[in-house]
This record gives C-alpha cells, structure tokens and sequence, in this order.
C-alpha cells in the first residue's frame, strides 16, 4: 500500500539508516535498493541536500502536517534524482517513514521552461537591437520614407528627410493622409502607383513634383506586412531645384524622351531578355502594356527566330555596337513591320545591359527618280528576304532578276532593237515578247527594221 501511495518510499531507524525501501515504479535508475540499504540517508544525498534531511528526520512526528522537503540523491555517474519528501513518525522506537514523489519529470519541465525563458530574453534584446539600428537609420536616411497605412492611406511614421522634403513640420506630417506635400498631378501618380502595388505587388517608380520648394522627386513604394495589416513603405529620393535652374534634371529629361519617343527603344540584359521598355516599342509588338513586355525575350518578336537575335548579341559582344540592322517585328496580334535595329551593349552598368533602338522602315517613300537599273540595291533587297521566305522562292526571284538584267543589257547593246536583241540572247522573238511583258519591260523603245 506504501509502494502505490508514493514513488519511492524509505524506513529510517533512529540513527537515519535506511532499513527498507519500496518503489512505487519501475523506471528508477540502478539498483537503488542494493545500494541505499543499511546506509545512512545522508550519505545518498547531494551535500546540499543533507541539511533538509535532518530537518525531516527532527520535524517527523513534531507535527501533524510535516513540511515536504526537495531532496537530491547522488547517483553512479554523476547525475541526480530529485525527489520531494515528507517525513512521519512510526513507533515510538524512533522509526521514520519517509514518502517521496519523483520529481524528474516536474525538473525536466521546469528545465525546458527557463531555456524558453532564456530564448525569449535573447530574441526580445535581438529583436530591441534591431529595432533601434531601425530607428537610426530610419531617422539618419537621407532619402525621404514614410510609412503609410494601406487601409487608411494615413501616414504612420515620417523620417525627418521626408519633413524637410515634404516642407510639413514633423509633428503634422504623422497622421495626415496620403499623398501629401505633392501637387495634384503627382498625387494622382502617386494614388495610381499605390494601387497597382496592392493589386500586383508591385509597381513601377514614378516621378513627381513637390507642391512646395520646387523639387524634382523619384517615388518607389513596397508592401508590407505587420501582424494584422498591411502598409506602404514610401520611398522619395530627388533634390531641390535651384531658383533659375532648369525645372527638370538630365535623368528626369531622358526619361521623359524615351518615354515619347517615336521609335522603339527597350534596354534588356546580355541574354536579350527584357528590362525595360517604352511605349513605342509596346506598340510595336502590339501589346497592352509595358509590364506584358517585361522579362520576354526580344527573339520573341524578331522576323528571325533564333538568328536576329543571335547575330546582334554576336555583333555588340565583338563590337560593341551595331548599326542599321535590318529585319522585320512581328506583332502579338500578326502584324509584321520592316524595321532597322541599332544597338549598344552597356557592360559598365548596374546590372549590365543591351539598349536597342528599333525604327519602322516600311512606310519610307523611295527615292525620286530611282531608275530600273539598281543592280545593287536588288541584289540587297533579296538577300534581306533570307528567313523570310522559302529557298525556292528565293531561287525563283534571283533567276527572274537576272533575266531582268540580261534583257535590259541585250536592249542597250541592240539599242533597243527587239529582234537583234532577241537573236544576242539566243530565243525566239515570240519567247523574246513574252519575256519583256512579264519583266513589265513592253514599253521599251520600238523595234527597229
């Protein structure tokens, strides 16, 4: 009944020597019993522990309700089996029966809880230290950032580069919506660029102008995520524009070139993927948006898969540049264009990066008064239709231009004498006639006797 009522359970006589024991389990380590037996108590305990042992041998029986004591006991190999227990008198002899309760799980718990307690202190000061290096850099940033509630669209925080920027106190900034200190045009880009962020999860920079000071500015804007809400982390970098100085900076005005400009212009990586693109160039390739652009490979949309794009990128690794290349685009919606590609590699930059200008050649108007006799300029013309069509349509136009050619030649020499020049050229003059009809050559001068 002792053995079921505690976990372990020692009769100590009068002098603390331990008589019998009875374990309420079967998980105690060694052979405890063979060991504490007819030793005394003390003697089985850590040194700290000996002084709570004669205070339960002195407290047994003084009392009705004995005081429970925490108790180690020195283990083979160095460990320890805490144990709390309380102490009754047995019989007037002086016998103490001791009831102990295992406390190596109740130990095991309390050990994992102050390594807890220690993780959270050392994640609380990690966590402390990031946020003050936060707050100065934050605070020392000499680029404007606000932090804006997305829900709301009120400003949060506001740096002090973003109160000097902004020309609002810092004290008003805070609190206010947003967009503010910009002026009605910038604040309708900025509304525009906060909505694409929440849609997509990202947006393109956009430029701005300041309501007050006169300030060119570059807005860039992220999501983020804090607990139950979101928020938009502002960015504004730009600089004051001096009175009398022009009202745009250099990279504010080629922007706004490319931006408008009538031919083609897209800037991609070394391997002809897309990074940027204007408008021109969506038009092109007949596409929705520039983001639709981006990222695709520019062999998409040339007239020679797998070989325009190969031969430029040769070219600019070799040279550097290219000029005037000649090719067609094909658009999204099948639409091609002829069209003359020049291009620069940019390996110096931040990443590396190919800038290519594409212009639409086929609406040129020929040159006045250009004659039938362009040898040259034909023999260009069809080595340029390579890719375009098959080899034997490009067989059967080269032999029909030199047919051309070596009948334009037998006129000149016969002076336009069709019998003489059908003889030079060995036909018949019925063949010779049919000849000249199909060439659209008829109206050369007439036959002469």
């Amino acid at each position: 009944m002792v053995a079921a009522a505690a976990d372990i359970s020692l009769v100590v006589d009068a002098k603390g020597v331990i008589q019998d024991l009875a374990l309420g389990g079967e998980d105690f380590p060694g052979d405890v019993r063979g060991i504490w037996v007819g030793r005394h108590w003390m003697d089985t305990v850590t040194v700290d522990s000996r002084d709570k042992v004669q205070e339960l041998l002195r407290e047994a029986g003084a009392s009705a309700e004995p005081r429970r004591r925490h108790v180690n006991h020195q283990l083979a190999g160095g460990s320890e089996l805490p144990v709390l227990y309380s102490a009754i008198r047995l019989d007037p002899k002086g016998r103490v029966l001791a009831l102990g309760r295992d406390l190596r799980a109740v130990s095991a718990i309390q050990q994992r809880l102050v390594e807890a307690q220690q993780s959270l202190d050392r994640d609380y000061w990690r966590i402390r230290q990031v946020e003050t290096r936060y707050r100065l850099l934050f605070d020392l940033s000499s680029e404007a950032i606000l932090m804006v509630d997305a829900s709301t669209h009120l400003v949060v925080e506001a740096n002090p580069a973003a109160t000097k920027l902004l020309g609002s106190p810092q004290r008003k900034l805070a609190g206010q919506p947003f967009p503010v200190g910009l002026d009605a045009r910038s604040a309708r880009a900025v509304d525009a660029m906060l909505a694409q962020l929440r849609a997509s999860g990202r947006a393109d920079p956009v430029l701005l102008r300041a309501a007050r000071g006169r300030a060119e500015l570059t807005a860039s804007a992220s999501l983020v995520k804090q607990e139950d809400g979101q928020f938009f982390l502002v960015r504004f970098s730009g600089q004051p524009v001096e009175a009398g100085a022009s009202s745009a900076s250099p990279s504010a005005l080629i922007t706004q070139v490319i931006e408008r400009a009538p031919d083609g212009l897209v800037v991609t990586d070394l391997e002809g993927r897309v990074l940027i693109a204007n408008p021109a160039f969506v038009d092109l390739v007949q596409l929705a948006g520039a983001e639709l652009v981006r990222g695709q490979s520019l062999d998409r949309w040339l007239g020679r898969p797998g070989v325009d794009l190969s031969v430029l990128l040769a070219n600019l690794r070799q040279h550097g540049s290219v000029k005037l290349f000649a090719t067609t685009m094909r658009g999204e919606l099948g639409a091609n264009a002829d069209v003359e590609i020049s291009a620069v590699a940019v390996p110096d930059a931040t990443p590396p990066c190919l800038g290519f200008t594409v212009r639409h050649v086929g609406r040129r108007i020929a040159t006045a008064g250009e004659g039938p006799r362009t040898a040259p300029r034909s023999v260009e013309q069809l080595t340029q239709l390579v890719g375009r069509m098959p080899l034997k349509d490009l067989v059967r136009e080269s032999t029909d231009l030199i047919e051309q050619l070596c009948i334009e030649a037998a006129l000149e020499l016969t002076q336009d004498n069709r019998a003489s020049a059908a003889g030079l050229l060995g036909l018949s003059r019925q063949s010779f006639y049919v000849k000249l009809r199909r060439h659209g050559l008829g109206h050369r001068g007439e036959e002469t006797a």
